[in-house]
């Protein structure tokens, strides 16, 4: 009888630790990414959409100072109602499961893109998309 009570406290105890990491998790507990090398992974991105101080909306809205803006809120751009309407905002944590599959995390996005699949790819875009503020000018 004593080791089930333990058991159910361990459970406890683990549920609540559990709960208190997964709400409170730092922006820069992801791992670091290389921006040279997002770069190059950004090519995957480039036929849709552009980022620096020239960037324009293309096919996709420009990217300039992506991290931390509301989905949908590119000047300009016609987005999708389900984009638009999604409540999100672009932190590390949301673009990164955006980017895995985009229709996933937000059903009815224009975006056609599959995704991408690497952890590696993935921690190199973030990296190379934190660098660019809103006006274009890298941080």
């Amino acid at each position: 009888m004593w080791g089930i009570c333990l058991v159910k406290l361990s459970s406890a105890t683990i549920l609540a630790l559990l709960s208190c990491t997964t709400t409170a998790v730092a922006q820069d507990a992801f791992p670091a990414g290389d921006p040279a090398l997002g770069e190059k992974v950004f090519v995957k991105c480039r036929s849709c959409h552009q980022i620096g101080e020239t960037a324009h909306n293309a096919v996709g809205p420009v990217l300039n100072g992506l991290i931390g803006r509301h989905t949908g809120s590119v000047p300009d751009y016609p987005y999708s109602d389900a984009n638009k309407n999604s409540g999100l905002t672009w932190d590390e944590a949301t673009f990164r499961d955006y980017i895995k599959d985009p229709r996933a995390k937000i059903p009815g996005t224009k975006m056609t893109f599959a995704g991408l699949t690497k952890e590696s790819d993935i921690n190199n875009i973030v990296a190379y998309l934190k660098q660019f503020g809103p006006d274009g000018h890298k941080k």
